[in-house]
């Protein structure tokens, strides 16, 4: 609230509450108006010079301004305040000197804080000499420099303080906002990644039933028992990964490949793929099980391959999951798919390589690295 206009009535009202507290500092100069001890012209040009200074101060602390620099307008206004405050002291005397706490005030709140710290002590100085040449060198006088010097940098601080809090605030709306985005795209990969496989096992499965009606019933039927055990696995799957547990596991998605690729007619040797590495970490099998399942159902519903040959090896201190398929090749960028899957890889600390297999077809590298290379690092 302090250092920047008021947004809504609640701030208004508050600050109006600390402005009238520190007017009541104008009181020395009004009983200097009102003592008589001027003539009728100077007390007239006291009483507008007083107006026009508490107008300008008013306007200081409640004007628009901009949120991030200083104003030249606001810049001329404060120094004209000073001038103003310089000039009734001369004029009217000491007690006007209260006029130049004000000036400090005002300079800690508009003021960045190292012009902050160059104008408060100056405004000081202006007291002392101005004190000094109309004979107030008493310790009224020290009291006055002494608000000027504690009241500007009091203020300095609380003014700091508030823009901090305000960074604060934003950098934690930001985070807020960046962790929103994660989760929608994490949702996103999931989701994708999930139905993707699942949909497409459902499709073969039940082209693969309509071509066993009517001359084989049972087999039909099999096949439609296997579509609801997978259409309910699904439900299942996209309920864990919009709360946030799905994680699957490289034997699940073994098996589930086998099954996706015999009902797509392809080939499947998997005569290279054991299974889990006893020195891989759930968030590195995670990721290479969606890498499994993406490259599979890439294989069944993009490539037109008859073969498909998944193996998982030791390549120094990673483990590689190779995917290679005998069909068409890559066919122009790559899809959302495995954009998806470069991110999840590297959230894991892995990567990925596709590119076109020996002889044609698209292969499909995944690398993780293996616990035991954060192991010897430490």
């Amino acid at each position: 609230m302090i250092g920047r206009q008021p947004e809504n009535r609640r701030q208004l009202v508050a600050k109006a509450s600390w402005t009238v507290l520190w007017l009541t500092y104008m009181f020395y100069a009004v009983v200097d108006l009102v003592s008589g001890r001027h003539s009728a012209a100077a007390t007239a040009l006291g009483w507008g010079g007083l107006v026009a200074f508490v107008v300008v101060y008013l306007f200081l602390l409640f004007g628009p301004r901009p949120r991030h620099r200083v104003a030249g307008r606001q810049l001329g206004l404060l120094a004209g305040l000073y001038v103003l405050a310089v000039l009734m002291v001369a004029t009217l005397g000491g007690p006007w000197l209260t006029l130049l706490v004000y000036v400090s005030i005002s300079s800690a709140v508009l003021l960045p804080v190292k012009w902050a710290a160059r104008a408060i002590p100056a405004v000081a100085v202006t007291a002392l000499g101005l004190g000094a040449l109309k004979g107030a060198a008493d310790s009224g006088l020290l009291l006055v420099v002494t608000a000027i010097l504690l009241g500007g940098a009091a203020m300095a601080a609380v003014v700091q303080m508030g823009r901090t809090m305000r960074e604060l605030r934003e950098a934690r709306a930001t985070v807020a906002h960046l962790a929103a985005n994660e989760e929608r795209l994490r949702l996103a990969r999931d989701l994708h990644d999930l139905l993707g496989h699942s949909l497409s096992l459902i499709t073969l499965k039940s082209e693969l039933a309509g071509r066993m009606l009517p001359d084989h019933p049972e087999q039909a039927a099999r096949q439609v028992a296997d579509i609801e055990q997978v259409g309910r696995q699904a439900l299942v799957d996209v309920r864990e990964a919009v709360s946030g547990f799905r994680r699957p596991t490289l034997d699940g998605e073994l098996a589930g490949a086998r099954t996706a690729l015999a009902a797509a007619g392809v080939t499947a040797d998997l005569g290279g793929a054991a299974g889990r590495h006893p020195d891989l970490g759930p968030d590195a099998e995670g990721a290479l099980a969606w890498a499994l399942r993406e490259a599979v159902t890439n294989v069944v519903r993009h490539s037109g391959a008859s073969r498909c040959e998944i193996a998982l090896t030791e390549a120094g201190d990673e483990l590689c999951l190779t995917v290679t398929d005998d069909g068409r090749g890559p066919e122009g960028p790559h899809g959302n798919g495995l954009t998806g899957l470069t991110e999840r890889m590297a959230l894991a600390d892995g990567r990925l390589v596709t590119g076109r297999a020996r002889g044609g077809g698209f292969r499909l590298r995944a690398y993780v690295p293996l616990s035991r290379r954060m192991e010897s690092v430490s």
